[in-house]
């Protein structure tokens, strides 16, 4: 651990703020590490683009460390979306990586497109299937039913995630405490 006086006007400013409130100093306020970026290809996804570009921004509101992208063109992207008349699956290359298949064979059971996009997207950012498991688990996938129409995850799904990609603790600020910088 490296401590360094602080100096000058910023030592000033410490001590005013140190009267101001009684003598309390609260730690710096951290700052969120930026996410790690993701691209998807969905060219490939045919009816369900909108579900994937949805399950995408799913998982942007849902999670810091890791964002989803549409690839740029001319770019080779993280993630490749298709569709086939399979069943959905995700077949992950490494975390953040790989091809996902949004299949019409469950979409004609009458399960939930948006569902299943962002239930397979979080196989590539590293979350296993929770089978069997309630509606309000993302990764439960298929077993909560086809009237389960959630397609967000839970805050453990979220957590894991965040934990995959660095999570909040990474690129924390440094703390003041008594007029001294420790980082």
């Amino acid at each position: 651990m490296h401590v360094r006086l602080l100096t000058g006007g910023l030592a000033a400013a410490c001590l005013v703020s140190m009267s101001l409130t009684g003598g309390q100093v609260a730690a710096a306020a951290p700052h969120a590490p930026a996410a790690r970026v993701l691209t998807y290809d969905a060219a490939g996804s045919a009816e369900f683009r909108s579900a994937v570009d949805r399950g995408a921004a799913i998982w942007n509101e849902s999670v810091d460390a890791v964002e989803l992208r549409p690839v740029a063109a001319g770019q080779r992207a993280n993630i490749r979306v298709l569709a086939d008349n399979g069943w959905p699956r995700a077949l992950p290359t490494t975390l953040g990586n790989g091809t996902v298949y949004i299949g019409r064979q469950a979409v004609e059971q009458g399960y939930h497109t948006i569902r299943i996009s962002a239930h397979e997207l979080g196989h590539i950012l590293g979350l296993p299937d929770r089978k069997p498991g309630p509606c309000s688990s993302l990764m439960s996938g298929s077993s909560a039913g086809v009237s389960c129409a959630n397609p967000y995850p839970n805050a453990a799904e979220k957590r894991e995630v965040e934990g995959n990609f660095g999570g909040a603790l990474a690129g924390r600020a440094p703390a003041v405490r008594a007029g001294v910088l420790v980082d």
